[in-house]
C-alpha cells in the first residue's frame, strides 16, 4: 500500500426509525442555485474518495440532509458536536433570509457515526460561528455577538438572545466576522477580514465609544464583558489555535496562510495602512514557504485556483480555513503541536510543522511545510473547519461545493458533510457530562492527556468562580498541583486555570518572571499586564526582563505587553529593550518595539532623542527621525 490508504467505510449514517426522527417537523428546504445537473457525488461516494495517511481511518459522522452547508462546529462538555448551517451566503453576498441554524449531533456509542440530532435554534441571519460556554450558546449571527442562555442544558434556549456587541459590517462578504474561539488566557477570541471596516461597541454605543477594525483579530472577555482589537493585518484570516505552551497561530488567504499571534502585532495587509499610520513596516507571517507556486503572494495566488500542477505539489493554493493545533491522546505524536488547515482550492488539508528557531541570525517560530494529511480527490470537497475530539479523533466539515469564496455560479445549499478522522481503533467513550463533575475532579483534568478535557475542564472552573461559588478549595489544589508539576507544558496548564479563576494575583506572577523556564517567564509577563496593567510592579518586572532576559521569545513578550501600559510607564521598558536589539535578527522584535514606542515618541518628541542615543538599530532610529518629522 502506498503512503495514502483509503478508508472503505460505508456503513449508512442512520437506520430509518433514526431517519424520521430526525426529519420530522422540519420545513425548511435549501434552494440550490448552482446549474441544473451539477450534483457533489453521494455522501458515501465523497467517502471512497478520501485518501489519508496509513493506520488512520475516515467515517462518515453525518451528512445530508441531515447537516448542510457547516460553516463552524464546537463541542459541549458532554461531547457532543454543535454545528452552525449558514444558508444566507450567496456565493459573494449575503441574503436577507433566517434560514440559518444550530444542530447538535451526539454519537452515544462513539462509532463514528452520530445517532441522535436536534435543533436547538433556527431562525439567524449571517450565522458564522458558535461556542459554548458560562450558561449558554455564543453566536455571531445578524451583525452582533449575541448569547443564548440555557442555564439548565436542555438544549432549549431560555428565552432571546442577548446581544452584547454590534456593528459587524455587512458589505464584507467573505471576509466577514467570524472564528470564535477560547483562548487559554479564559477570552473568547474572534477574527475579521479586510473586504469591508466594522465599528463595534456594546448595543446602543455611540460612534466615538466603538472600535473601528477590519482584517484583525480580537477578543471578548466573558465575564467582564470588555472588547479589545488584539492584532490587525492580514487579509481575511479564517482559523485560529494554541500549542500546549499557549502560543497562538493563525491561518489566513492570500499573503500567507501562518502567521504567529502577539498581541499588538500589526501585520501585513494586501493593501492600506489600515489603523496604524505609523507602523511604517508590518510583521510577515511566519511560515517559511507558500502553498502555490511563485516567488511570493503577489505573483502566484491568483493563479492557484484549483490546486493543480505545481500549486498542487507545494500544497494546492492560497486560500485556507480551519485551523487546528493537534494536542489529542489518539493520533500518531508526530503530529502533536502542529497545525493542519483545510486548503480550499486545492481541496485538502494541510499541515505544518511549528518549530521555534533562535540563531544568531533570526529568532521566532517558523512554519515548515510537512506531508499534505488529507486529499479530498473530489473537486466539490471544500473543508471548513478542523477540530479534534473528546477520545482524540479529529472531525473535518466539507462545504461540499464546487466554488468558494468568490462563488458567483450559485451555491449548492443542500449538500454537506462532517467526517470523523481516528487513527487505530479508539477506545470507546462512556457517556458523561462534565458540567456534572466535581470542581476537584476538573481540577484532577488539567492533566489529562487530551487537551480536550484540559480545555473544557478550564472554561467551566472559570464559569463557576463568575458565578461566585467558593472556589478556594480548587485553588488550593491548583497551587499544589502547580509546585508539584515538572512538565513545563502541564505547569502553564495550571497556571492559565488560576489565572480563570483571579487566582495568580501580581505579587506571585513576579516571583514566576524569574523562573528558569522560558514559557512560565513568557505567560508570567503576559499575564502580569492583564491583571494590574496601571501597578508600577507589571512594569518594573518588564523593565527588568527587558535588561536582563537572554530568550527572544520572553523579550517578544515584553514588546508585545509595552502596549497595555500607559505611556508614562513604558519609558524605562523602551529604554531597556530599544539597547538590545539587532537589525538581522531581532526584525520582528524591533517591529513590535516600534509599535509600542511610536505613541511615546508622537506625546513626547524631547524623549525620542533619548532613544536614538541609546539604541543601535537603524530601523528604531529611521522609524524615529520619520514619525519626528510628520509631527511638526
Amino acid at each position: 500500500m502506498n503512503k495514502y490508504c483509503v478508508s472503505l467505510l460505508l456503513a449508512p449514517v442512520l437506520l430509518l426509525a433514526q431517519m424520521e426522527l430526525v426529519c420530522a417537523g422540519e420545513k425548511y428546504r435549501p434552494f440550490n442555485s448552482q446549474a441544473k445537473g451539477q450534483e457533489p457525488p453521494a455522501p458515501r461516494e465523497s467517502l471512497t474518495r478520501i485518501s489519508v495517511p496509513e493506520g488512520f481511518e475516515v467515517r462518515l459522522f453525518a451528512a445530508e440532509p441531515h447537516v448542510r452547508q457547516p460553516i463552524d462546529m464546537t463541542f459541549d462538555a458532554r461531547g457532543r458536536l454543535w454545528v452552525a448551517e449558514s444558508y444566507t451566503y450567496d456565493g459573494s453576498e449575503w441574503t436577507e433570509g433566517r434560514d440559518d441554524r444550530i444542530l447538535i449531533f451526539e454519537d452515544s456509542d462513539n462509532d463514528g457515526e452520530f445517532d441522535k440530532r436536534k435543533v436547538f435554534r433556527g431562525g439567524f441571519n449571517r450565522l458564522t460561528s458558535l461556542e459554548i460556554g458560562f450558561g449558554g450558546v455564543w453566536v455571531l449571527a445578524d451583525t452582533q455577538l449575541q448569547f443564548i442562555a440555557d442555564a439548565d442544558s436542555d438544549d432549549v434556549p431560555d428565552g432571546n438572545a442577548t446581544a452584547l456587541l454590534d456593528g459587524w459590517s455587512t458589505k464584507a462578504h467573505h471576509n466577514t466576522v467570524n472564528g470564535l474561539t477560547w483562548g487559554p488566557d479564559g477570552w473568547l477570541y474572534g477574527r475579521h477580514g479586510m473586504k469591508a471596516s466594522s465599528r463595534v461597541g456594546k448595543p446602543g454605543a455611540q460612534e466615538e465609544e466603538r472600535i473601528e477594525l477590519d482584517c484583525s483579530i480580537w477578543r471578548f472577555h466573558p465575564v467582564r464583558r470588555v472588547f479589545q482589537v488584539v492584532a490587525r493585518g492580514m487579509v481575511n484570516p479564517w482559523g485560529l489555535d494554541y500549542d500546549e505552551f499557549g502560543q497562538m497561530f493563525v491561518t489566513n488567504n492570500v499573503n500567507g496562510h501562518l502567521w504567529h499571534l502577539m498581541h499588538g502585532s500589526l501585520f501585513k495587509r494586501t493593501a492600506g495602512k489600515g489603523y496604524a499610520p505609523y507602523s511604517y513596516e508590518r510583521m510577515p507571517p511566519c511560515s517559511d514557504h507558500l502553498h502555490f507556486a511563485g516567488k511570493n503572494w503577489q505573483q502566484g495566488w491568483t493563479k492557484s485556483r484549483g490546486g493543480k500542477g505545481e500549486h498542487g505539489r507545494l500544497g494546492g493554493g492560497h486560500s485556507h480555513c480551519g485551523g487546528m493545533i493537534y494536542l489529542g491522546d489518539n493520533w500518531p505524536k508526530r503530529y502533536r503541536n502542529t497545525i493542519f488547515m483545510c486548503n480550499t482550492h486545492g481541496n485538502r488539508v494541510n499541515n505544518d510543522r511549528i518549530e521555534w528557531v533562535e540563531t544568531p541570525k533570526t529568532a521566532g517560530y517558523v512554519g515548515r511545510h510537512a506531508p499534505d494529511f488529507l486529499l479530498g480527490n473530489d473537486s466539490w470537497f471544500r473543508g471548513v473547519t478542523i477540530l479534534s475530539g473528546p477520545d482524540g479523533s479529529v472531525f473535518l466539515s466539507d462545504w461540499s461545493d464546487l466554488g468558494e469564496c468568490h462563488d458567483r455560479d450559485g451555491v449548492h445549499r443542500s449538500s454537506g458533510r462532517i467526517y470523523k478522522i481516528r487513527y487505530g481503533k479508539p477506545s470507546k467513550l462512556p457517556s458523561f457530562d462534565l458540567a456534572r463533575q466535581s470542581s476537584e475532579k476538573l481540577v484532577q483534568l488539567q492533566l489529562h492527556s487530551n487537551d480536550w478535557y484540559v480545555r473544557q475542564a478550564r472554561k467551566l472552573l472559570q464559569a463557576r468562580a463568575a458565578e461566585g461559588r467558593d472556589m478556594s478549595n480548587s485553588v488550593h489544589s491548583l497551587r499544589q498541583t502547580f509546585e508539584l508539576q515538572t512538565e513545563v507544558a502541564r505547569k502553564l496548564r495550571i497556571l492559565w486555570c488560576l489565572h480563570a479563576l483571579g487566582a495568580a494575583p501580581v505579587k506571585w506572577l513576579e516571583k514566576l518572571a524569574d523562573s528558569k523556564e522560558t514559557h512560565l517567564r513568557v505567560w508570567a509577563v503576559r499575564l502580569m499586564g492583564e491583571t494590574e496593567p496601571t501597578s508600577m510592579i507589571v512594569s518594573k518586572v518588564l523593565a527588568k526582563r527587558a535588561l536582563l532576559d537572554q530568550s527572544q521569545l520572553v523579550l517578544l513578550q515584553v514588546a508585545s505587553s509595552l502596549q497595555g501600559l500607559a505611556l508614562d510607564k513604558r519609558f524605562l521598558v523602551l529604554m531597556n529593550l530599544v539597547g538590545r536589539l539587532e537589525d538581522e535578527r531581532h526584525r520582528n522584535l524591533s517591529l513590535l518595539t516600534w509599535y509600542g514606542l511610536e505613541p511615546l515618541v508622537a506625546a513626547r518628541p524631547k524623549l525620542a532623542t533619548e532613544f536614538l542615543s541609546k539604541t543601535t538599530s537603524s530601523l528604531l532610529r529611521r522609524f524615529i527621525v520619520r514619525r519626528l518629522s510628520e509631527a511638526n
